[in-house]
């Protein structure tokens, strides 16, 4: 038996790789999904949605755009709760960044919090980032839930999607403390997996390009998380409602060499970079932020089955040989 049958929820940023798995866990569940897309017009955001088990009757897709208050409203109104996953993420050099990357992340975040206000929505749980935390491994062992980036060393040196993921967060805080509206948000570290969606997020992609044999410093580093174990996260923040606060959310925290030892031992015909560098793994700080979703039930995928599913997803839809 459905567990939340009828229950009504929105998922903004649907059709990306963590919102989808998100969607087709909630419809396993019995929710009836409002879902966001940009474009409904466009296949590549509304087929893979429209294919999940259950959504002939227990979802219905919405054109929002984050910057218009109205057409978020209208894809909230009459939800118990919001799964706020739409940001921009573009890694790569942008040329406006206020207008692509700060302005939809920050403002968008901002209209989605203001209509679950408005509408009387009972829980928001936010999509935030390990990369609103910290910018480079240096910092990745002592990464806890009270760690922020430096918003002047991103600046500096164009880190712009982990500042809009950091100011955007800490815009969902201050609203949510002046407004009385009741948020949770997760902090995913890199999600990998399964893919939904026709085309791949920026950790696939990412991904892609190490099994390439693309040459990274050796300050780079995997904080790996399985996409179905996000999407989980989200939904136990949701139901549980003594949980509260940010969540980190990732298998694992360590330098580059250990995937790769992981990747030569599955998959030796991937010939990654190498590099001598000592491995990092979580302080007792990490490990305590970690736990706070185990507690809840969230029992992390391994990372020999989390780099397995995600190089058979990429071999299957042909991004890899």
């Amino acid at each position: 038996m459905a567990e939340k049958e009828g229950e009504v929820v929105c998922v903004t940023g649907a059709s990306g790789f963590i919102g989808s798995w998100i969607v087709h866990l909630l419809l396993r569940r019995g929710y009836a999904v409002r879902a966001t897309v940009k474009n409904l017009g466009d296949e590549r955001e509304t087929k893979h949605l429209e294919a999940i088990e259950g959504a002939d009757s227990g979802l219905r897709l919405f054109q929002i755009d984050l910057l218009d208050y109205d057409s978020i409203a209208a894809a909230i109104r009459g939800a118990t709760g919001v799964f706020h996953v739409a940001s921009p993420c573009i890694i790569d050099q942008v040329d406006d960044p206020q207008r692509e990357l700060l302005d939809p992340a920050i403002k968008g975040t901002l209209n989605v919090l203001t209509a679950a206000k408005n509408l009387d929505v009972r829980r928001v749980v936010v999509t935030s980032s390990i990369s609103a935390m910290i910018a480079s491994a240096t910092s990745l062992a002592d990464v806890g839930e009270d760690c922020w980036i430096d918003e002047d060393y991103c600046r500096q040196n164009g880190l712009w999607y982990p500042l809009s993921k950091a100011l955007a967060e800490k815009a969902a805080w201050k609203f949510a403390e002046e407004n009385g509206l009741d948020i949770v948000v997760v902090n995913p570290g890199m999600v990998v997996g399964p893919v939904l969606p026709p085309a791949l997020n920026s950790s696939m992609q990412l991904m892609v390009h190490v099994l390439q044999g693309c040459d990274f410093s050796e300050r780079f580093f995997m904080a790996l998380v399985h996409v179905k174990d996000v999407a989980l996260a989200h939904v136990l923040l949701y139901e549980n409602t003594s949980a509260a606060g940010r969540h980190l959310c990732v298998e694992s925290l360590s330098r580059y060499d250990e995937f790769a030892e992981q990747m030569e031992r599955l998959y030796p015909e991937y010939k990654l970079p190498r590099f001598s560098t000592d491995k990092q793994r979580g302080s007792a700080k990490a490990l305590a932020a970690l736990k706070k979703l185990i507690d809840l039930g969230l029992d992390y995928t391994p990372m020999e089955q989390i780099v397995k599913d995600a190089i058979e997803s990429l071999r299957s839809k042909g991004y890899l040989s």
